[in-house]
């Protein structure tokens, strides 16, 4: 009887709960009548959450009697609710029709998928971001639109912890700076710096994505700086046959167009395209200033059986703007002292033209769902023709100036290729994820900067206070461009030229039900280079380690640790002679990182510690030409970064980082002793960096689509150069805000920028000549380019 009892109560008790209790069931399908799959089903106030199934069914079982709401919702749609009365015994039945069509389901799935939890297939890693022992933060497209970047160079660093633009190029150089360090620029895991300058800032029209990598990477180089690198990936024939045209007006006679065209060439979908242009006029706040370009960008790929694919691709960018340095002001009274509106340049010098081609080519071939080998090829071109603008004289009381105006012809060519293997095995209970890899280049750049022009006067000095722009009192310059630039860069001491080749492999090792993961990885590069002058090349071989340890915290956290080592070859000769080390660079990381409510927002928290040896300096008691080098020392960068985004409550997103940076030299080599100080600042960064955006968009009711969204940058602490307190830049506060609404397949954005009007510059301390025939005798000046003034910009978009 008791055995009887007992056997009655496991299987009787459970089916009058179960009675008492109700169940969810219902259909999700898209605005055009097909199944959602892969949308999220919540009971408001409760832990039943259920993913829809790829017929877009989705049930909720043993649900307490009573009125409940529920909630439905995806990654990139808006989130729908509704109330439910459930009775005992009863089942509720509640569909649901989400906004988008099965296509653009599809598209912002596959998008945010591959945003959020895996790295593109350019950074190598086949590793999900959440387990990568390494602060790797991802900047969509969805961020670039909403804040309408439109380049490179254009407000893309306020989404990633950090990185700041000191001392830059205007919309020409990104230069970005990172860690206390200038970060390295790769567009599609392809190294593209052939010069201190480059490369030419990327279009955001042929953009998809923008990976920040904190710290070396080995995975993708070894020889570059130690504080990271960005990743620029461009966009790709996704087989959804979309499009979407774009146009955007703005202050300072802005006017721009896009189109982005996504299809198949066959019926079979195996031969697909990628088509984007684009075209704009761009002024400027400082008068005679412009920035005008287009770009066209086609990328074709070819899925040539189930498992190798084939894809070529072009960018071209074509820019035609004023003289390179023209947004730089000269003051000897201090930065911000003249109108932000004032220009040292001149109307009537001829413009600056830029015509930059890439070209790749990616071959995909997977041996079975575990083993799959890439080898990719790029070829960069770059042409500039044009001038740059730098004083040549500073009067030290009136503090008028002789501007000058240097020719800047130069030449860039890059040869790059690269082939690597990702797989998975076993051995026992220890799962191997496996990189390995080579990569090769060569470079080459040439540039003639060793002519120029003084368009004043010492008897006709240009006068910041009261500037005229007439025909320059000396003429407009003529240079002489009769030989090819490699000639010509020769006598201007403007060649830069490197190859490298390398070896790496890596290996992720999961423990424990693959919870514990350690990475071993080493990398061994030869590197060649030559600067200045076309001389024998300097050699540098260098292996570089590895080690990373991951841990997983349930399924939505992780805590890792990692070590890892760069280096960067050094040219030059040494005053006491004796061989030229390259650059060592060690990161030390810890962080956590941890994805929140169903991966609706994500958060890194990361701290770490750089330690760079052997760097050189010139030697200021060198009496040679030129001048040789001495080591500096060792410099040690440290700080904490955090970053926040995604999606908080129902249509309310945000973006929002902080980081704190602080670079000193740590010890200083004999020789450099009246150079600086152990304790002393390392320029190049803002101590503390501040970024946030927010965006709320209503999610019913008539105004439904209609958001607001705003954000702010704020930089403390910006230490620009080695002057001390003389380098040292105020505060930055800048604020933007604005209105959209998306309806249906159209979307208007309007935002302004600089909202509080507030005058916003960078720059440096820089004194100029105040002889034309003693060097030796100095002007103290400043040198700065502001930001506009209060502007908008109104984008509207069409996609279909």
């Amino acid at each position: 009887m008791k055995q009887l009892t007992f056997l009655l109560s496991v299987f009787i008790i459970p089916v009058i709960l179960f009675a008492q209790t109700g169940h969810i069931r219902g259909t999700i399908t898209t605005a055009d009548g097909q199944p959602a799959p892969a949308i999220t089903i919540t009971l408001e106030g409760t832990r039943h959450t259920v993913i829809s199934n790829e017929k877009g069914l989705y049930e909720i079982r043993a649900v307490q009697p009573g009125f409940w709401t529920l909630s439905v919702s995806a990654i990139g749609t808006r989130v729908q609710q509704r109330e439910v009365n459930l009775q005992a015994g009863d089942t509720v039945i509640a569909d649901f029709v989400i906004n988008e069509t099965a296509q653009q389901l599809d598209e912002v799935l596959v998008s945010s998928h591959r945003n959020t939890e895996h790295a593109s297939v350019s950074l190598r890693l086949k590793t999900p971001l959440l387990e990568t022992p390494q602060n790797i933060q991802v900047v969509d497209q969805s961020a670039l639109a909403a804040q309408q970047v439109i380049s490179m160079s254009d407000g893309v660093i306020r989404n990633v912890s950090g990185a700041t633009r000191l001392e830059h190029w205007g919309d020409l150089y990104t230069n970005i700076t990172a860690r206390g360090s200038q970060i390295q620029a790769f567009r599609n895991g392809f190294n593209v710096v052939a010069s201190y300058w480059g490369p030419l800032t990327e279009d955001m029209s042929f953009v998809d994505r923008i990976e920040f990598v904190k710290g070396p990477a080995g995975f993708m180089l070894a020889n570059g700086d130690p504080s990271g690198l960005y990743n620029v990936v461009t966009k790709k024939p996704t087989g959804i046959t979309k499009g979407e045209v774009n146009l955007t007006l703005g202050s300072f006679d802005l006017y721009r167009g896009s189109l982005d065209l996504d299809g198949a060439l066959s019926k079979n979908r195996k031969l697909l395209y990628r088509f984007n242009i684009a075209a704009q006029n761009r002024g400027s706040h400082r008068d005679y200033e412009y920035n005008n370009r287009y770009v066209i960008a086609p990328v074709i790929s070819y899925q040539v059986d189930d498992h190798t694919k084939l894809t070529l691709e072009y960018n071209g960018q074509f820019a035609r703007m004023t003289e390179l340095g023209s947004y730089y002001i000269f003051s000897k009274y201090g930065y911000g002292t003249y109108p932000r509106n004032l220009t040292f340049t001149n109307p009537g010098l001829p413009p600056t033209t830029i015509n930059d081609h890439s070209g790749y080519v990616t071959l995909e071939h997977s041996f079975d769902r575990n083993w799959k080998i890439t080898a990719q090829g790029a070829y960069f071109n770059y042409q500039q023709t044009g001038m740059s603008s730098w004083p040549s004289y500073m009067d030290s009381v009136t503090g008028s100036v002789i501007r000058n105006i240097g020719i800047w012809d130069a030449k860039s060519t890059m040869a790059l290729g690269q082939v690597f293997l990702n797989g998975e095995f076993y051995t026992g209970n220890a799962r191997h994820r496996l990189l390995a890899g080579i990569d090769a280049a060569s470079k080459s750049y040439y540039a003639d900067w060793g002519q120029s022009h003084n368009l004043d006067t010492l008897g006709a000095l240009f006068d910041p206070t009261h500037p005229t722009y007439g025909v320059p009192v000396n003429g407009y310059p003529e240079f002489d461009r009769s030989k090819p630039i490699e000639e010509r860069a020769i006598a201007a001491w403007g060649i830069q030229k490197q190859r490298y080749s390398s070896i790496y492999v890596q290996d992720e090792i999961a423990f424990f039900k693959e919870k514990l993961r350690l990475t071993l990885a080493g990398r061994y590069t030869d590197v060649s280079q030559v600067y200045g002058v076309d001389v024998p090349y300097s050699t540098a071989k260098h292996f570089t380690p590895r080690v990373g340890l991951s841990y997983s915290i349930g399924k939505t956290a992780s805590v890792y640790a990692l070590y890892d080592q760069a280096f960067i070859p050094q040219t030059g000769v040494l005053t006491n002679g004796g061989a030229i080390k390259p650059i060592t660079g060690n990161n030390m990381e810890l962080g956590i990182k941890k994805n929140w409510f169903h991966d609706k927002w994500y958060t890194t928290l990361s701290v770490y510690r750089i330690l760079k040896q052997n760097e050189l300096t010139t030697d200021p008691h060198s009496q040679s030409n030129p001048a040789t080098s001495i080591v500096l020392g060792e410099k040690v960068a440290k700080g904490i970064e955090f970053d926040v985004r995604g999606t908080v409550l129902p249509g309310f997103t945000v973006m929002a980082n902080y980081a704190l940076t602080d670079g000193r030299v740590t010890k200083v080599a004999p020789g450099a002793e009246d150079i600086y100080t152990v304790g002393e600042i390392v320029p190049g960064y803002a101590k503390h960096t501040t970024n946030a955006w927010l965006s709320y968009e209503l999610q019913k009711g008539a105004l439904q689509g209609l958001g607001i969204s705003g954000g702010f940058t704020w930089l403390k602490e910006r230490h620009t150069d080695w002057f001390g307190a003389n380098g040292k830049l105020p505060d930055y506060f800048k604020l933007d805000g604005g209105l959209f609404y998306a309806k249906n397949r159209y979307r208007i954005t309007l935002n302004v920028f600089n909202i509080l009007n507030r005058y916003l510059y960078s720059g440096s301390y820089y004194p100029l000549p105040a002889s034309l025939t003693d060097n030796s005798i100095m002007t103290p000046a400043y040198y700065y380019q502001t930001e506009p003034p209060r502007n908008l910009r109104i984008s509207f978009s069409y996609h279909f």
